[in-house]
């Protein structure tokens, strides 16, 4: 070939050849990422089952695990995104002196996803389903932390002649979008695009490859997942619509009430500290709010606890609920 034959030949065929070839890489990586992810899912399910029971909720079934004897149950709701492994240090205690239940909210740990909104209200609903289904009566000791907080209080108003008393575990506030930092609301945004991008990419393995995933194996086994990172998004993109349901709820009237706060000094790693003093400031004064809430609320300071009280000090948490059966005891 010389040299203007050489020059005519066309570069479409070798371009489309690299493309085929692209193609056939990415999707051969596709197809291990995803034998990855569902191996190692199995694999953790396996090595570390999970407690508790998966129950019939109408053609699909949600997870929950009821240990101990005696009422009123105590229901334990866990924070946005959270499974039922949250509690793992307070159940067991709890257990000691009364009935305690904590599940997977749809679409969570080894719950079944659900075709509804991922709101508070519903939340709400479906958790009364469940207990229902589960055979766990009324009455209840409902504990939220963080945005559970707002399922409580909902499946309260809701359910009122079946609710005994309520602990709130640093509890989320309906008005706490409208009061923080206008800064936080960029930082927010960037959180839920992590959270996109683990919902996204989990199916082909790559948050587990990028050591996203939990490194303690009972709770990589519960929530490292697609559906529960699909979960997790759909609760936050539904904060806001569960904070307005909340805010329009009635209060708690004489129903005990016990609110654990964090330590104001001991504000969010994730926050510049300018922004996370002045978030926790807020924090606080809605906390006192919800101590409000009732006529027989009390709050109390964690202290050397962050939001997860119920790892960082489970003891109080422990205490808090006894206090509540206690009183729920002396006034069924």
């Amino acid at each position: 070939m010389n040299k203007a034959e050489f020059a005519s030949v066309s570069p479409a065929p070798l371009l489309r050849k690299l493309l085929r070839g692209l193609v056939v890489l990415i999707v051969l990586m596709a197809v291990a990422g995803f034998l990855y992810e569902n191996i190692s899912e199995a694999r953790d399910r396996r090595f570390n089952p999970m407690e508790g029971e998966l129950v019939d909720v109408g053609g699909r079934k949600m997870h929950i695990d009821c240990t101990g004897q005696g009422g009123p149950t105590v229901i334990l709701d866990s924070g946005l995104g959270d499974t039922y492994i949250s509690w793992r240090k307070v159940q067991p205690e709890i257990a000691k002196f009364v009935r305690v239940c904590s599940y997977d909210r749809a679409g969570l740990g080894y719950s079944d996803s659900s075709p509804l909104p991922r709101t508070s209200s519903v939340m709400a609903t479906e958790l009364h389903v469940l207990l229902r289904a589960a055979g766990v009566a009324p009455p209840y000791v409902l504990v939220g932390h963080s945005m559970a907080g707002y399922d409580v209080r909902l499946f309260a108003n809701a359910y009122r002649d079946e609710v005994a008393g309520m602990v709130l575990v640093d509890a989320s506030h309906p008005d706490q979008e409208n009061r923080f930092p206008a800064e936080l609301k960029s930082m927010e945004g960037s959180w839920n695009r992590e959270a996109e991008f683990v919902e996204y990419t989990m199916p082909f393995g790559i948050p587990r490859l990028l050591g996203l995933c939990e490194d303690d194996p009972v709770q990589r086994a519960a929530d490292c997942n697609w559906h529960s990172a699909r979960e997790g998004l759909a609760e936050m993109k539904a904060f806001s619509q569960s904070a307005a349901q909340t805010a329009a709820t009635a209060p708690l009237g004489n129903i005990p009430l016990a609110v654990l706060s964090h330590d104001p000094d001991k504000p969010s790693a994730e926050m510049p500290p300018d922004l996370a003093k002045s978030t926790n400031e807020i924090w606080e004064k809605m906390q006192e709010e919800l101590a409000h809430l009732s006529t027989r609320g009390t709050q109390a300071i964690a202290k050397n606890s962050s939001h997860y009280i119920q790892s960082d000090r489970p003891e109080l948490v422990i205490e808090a609920v006894h206090n509540i059966v206690e009183q729920a005891r002396q006034n069924p």
